[in-house]
């Protein structure tokens, strides 16, 4: 879609009257929410429609044959299918609910990476979050297998030939993230899933940042694995989902034992279900499942194009109005960003910083943001990171700068 045709057909005003927290004040100032890569909020028809479950469809899954609890199994597959067809997943079967991002990591890290052994290498990138690095230092230690890291530059832009010298034939799996969390930078990922291809490496793919914004489509990808979660989908905390290539899963044993993952069960050996329920032990957060394909239904029928397109012009906005201010430094300027912008005030630990900020209604996220590897690249302690979402407008970006040159007052 064209960027000027989306943005001109984007009424941000008519956004923000769905989300009521929009509404609320901080310390008597408009809110002005700048954290949303950290959580979005949610827009009314998902605190409705987990409402609505609450009180008229609650009852456990699966198990049930009485009224109820098949229409919260309706609602809880209904959710599935809703995901499938949002990543255009061949089959309902590739989708697995999960606690979120990092818990579908380690899925994959504790399930399918038994197979690894010393002489099998790993592959991330210097901009992980940690859960895409933790899950699979912790792997190493337990089979022998070797991390290795492509790096990045100044720009917060990854070395693609770096990254690609780095695939070899002892390559299993290369795990990045789309859209760094600390940076807003975009990876070239369809050019490291062919990398990956070339050598019969697999791929895993973090979407916590990408899918709010930009269209994924799976198949068209042609990964292995990609991970989400709802929280940052304008939807419940608590879930999220891993997909995966139905025959990569095949090949993986359980990673927990309970019910629903289980067909038959005795002391001499258990029979495990099919998928995806084979990964999905317990009572899931059936609630939650509701809540995030009313998150998707929601920013489909708004254009997640659209959506985009506004946050961009807002991300270029603020770029240039913060590089204006004197002793302020952007961290991470590559040329493809998504709805971040991190940075430091000369003088000005980030914590403070975000003390005054928060003073003046602003809420921006400060800290390492669980990305530590890029603040030691950078060579700062921590930055503070202002996010976009569909519910962002000009008027945070002012309230933004306003603040900052709040701070430049209070520490001279």
């Amino acid at each position: 879609m064209n960027a000027r045709i989306a943005e001109a057909a984007y009424d941000v005003a008519r956004v923000r009257a769905d989300f009521p927290i929009l509404s609320t004040t901080v310390r008597g100032k408009r809110l002005a929410f700048l954290d949303t890569a950290a959580s979005a909020q949610r827009p009314l028809a998902v605190i409705e429609a987990v409402a609505r479950y609450e009180r008229t469809l609650h009852a456990n899954v699966h198990r049930g044959v009485y009224e109820l609890s098949q229409k919260a199994t309706d609602a809880f597959e209904g959710a599935r299918e809703r995901v499938r067809r949002f990543l255009n997943a061949a089959s309902p079967k590739r989708v697995i609910f999960t606690r979120g991002t990092a818990e579908s990591i380690n899925l994959v890290a504790q399930s399918w990476g038994q197979r690894l052994g010393p002489g099998d290498e790993i592959l991330i990138t210097w901009m992980e979050h940690h859960a895409n690095i933790v899950p699979w230092q912790m792997l190493c230690e337990r089979t022998g297998a070797t991390l290795k890291v492509a790096p990045i530059d100044r720009r917060g832009e990854l070395d693609l030939n770096a990254f690609r010298s780095l695939v070899s034939p002892r390559t299993r799996l290369v795990a990045f993230t789309q859209v760094s969390n600390a940076l807003g930078t975009v990876l070239p990922i369809h050019e490291m899933i062919a990398a990956a291809r070339a050598v019969g490496a697999l791929t895993l793919i973090d979407g916590a940042q990408a899918v709010e914004h930009q269209r994924v489509e799976v198949r068209q990808l042609d990964c292995d694995f990609y991970a989400f979660s709802s929280h940052k989908l304008y939807g419940p905390t608590g879930i999220g989902v891993l997909y995966a290539r139905e025959a990569v899963l095949r090949d993986m044993p359980p990673w927990q034992g309970g019910g629903d993952m289980i067909l038959t069960v005795s002391f001499s050996g258990t029979t495990y279900n099919d998928l995806p329920y084979r990964f999905e032990a317990g009572t899931p957060n059936i609630s939650g499942a509701v809540g995030l394909a009313a998150a998707i239904d929601y920013l489909e029928a708004l254009g997640i194009e659209r959506a985009h397109a506004h946050e961009q012009r807002l991300l270029g906005r603020a770029t240039s109005a913060l590089k204006a201010i004197d002793g302020l430094a952007v961290i991470g300027e590559a040329q493809h960003k998504s709805g971040v912008i991190s940075f430091t005030l000369e003088g000005v630990h980030p914590h403070d910083l975000g003390t005054i900020l928060d003073d003046e209604g602003v809420a921006v996220r400060t800290g390492h943001h669980c990305a530590m590897p890029v603040m030691e690249f950078f060579d700062v302690p921590a930055t503070a990171r202002a996010s976009f979402g569909c519910y962002s407008d000009d008027e945070d970006v002012d309230q933004l700068v306003r603040a900052l040159g709040r701070a430049r007052e209070v520490f001279g």
